[in-house]
């Protein structure tokens, strides 16, 4: 289990490199300095280019949460896998299905990868879920898919910030929760739908918060940056 355990208030700020290009990508990082150290990529940069990327920022001393919500057989999750920890990376999701989880769980012993399951989507309400054809609401499968996740020894969970608190219960103090949707009061929700400020998160129990757009869409990326460290430094988490 490559749990993730309390560290420093820096490490837990996970800044979202949503942007089209990797000269975008690389600006941000450039602006941001040594005030952030740890950077998610999801499919939008990794399909341009953002998977080299990944590896360099790796190189250069910073963590890198891949974002690739993994599913498929068993085998062609654990050599996706096995290819993803030797790249250097920190942090890599996969949807929280029991099958695909022990793949990864048992490709990834003995790298330094943290396995996030996703539990439900912070875009989706209990409308979508329905649409989607699952018979349980957001909450109830959050839960039910977090017990899961502990059962197959992977290292952390995806989940709003508002099922933060009921995670960590599930969970205990160890595995990483991770929230994304994070809003500093006032900012834009976006297509969020279920988001909280990072105070907030953190007292919910959240060890790492992913904030993209009010970072990255931010006039100053750095001062909006330092701003959300600093109420994170003042709530101080769990």
């Amino acid at each position: 289990m490559n749990a993730i355990v309390r560290t420093s208030v820096r490490d837990r700020l996970i800044v979202g490199l949503d942007v089209p290009t990797v000269s975008d990508a690389e600006k941000v990082v450039a602006e941001l300095g040594d005030a952030v150290s740890f950077y998610k990529i999801g499919y939008q940069l990794a399909f341009a280019g953002g998977l080299e990327f990944a590896r360099d920022l790796a190189a250069e001393g910073k963590k890198v949460f891949l974002d690739m919500k993994l599913l498929d057989i068993d085998n062609t999750v654990a050599k996706g896998v096995e290819n993803i920890a030797r790249m250097g990376m920190s942090m890599l999701t996969l949807h929280a299905y029991p099958k695909a989880m022990r793949a990864a769980v048992e490709a990834a012993k003995g790298s330094g990868l943290c396995l996030l399951g996703v539990t439900v989507l912070t875009s989706m309400d209990e409308q979508d879920m329905i649409e989607a054809g699952y018979e349980y609401d957001p909450h109830t499968l959050v839960l039910r898919r977090a017990e899961q996740a502990l059962a197959a020894g992977m290292g952390g969970i995806v989940c709003s910030a508002e099922e933060a608190a009921a995670v960590r219960r599930i969970v205990g103090p160890k595995l990483a929760v991770v929230t994304p949707g994070i809003r500093p009061a006032g900012a834009d929700r976006g297509d969020q739908k279920r988001v909280m400020t990072p105070a907030d998160a953190l007292k919910a129990g959240a060890s790492h918060l992913v904030v993209a757009r009010p970072i990255v869409g931010a006039p100053d990326r750095r001062s909006a940056a330092e701003a959300i460290l600093r109420e994170m430094e003042n709530q101080g988490g769990i």
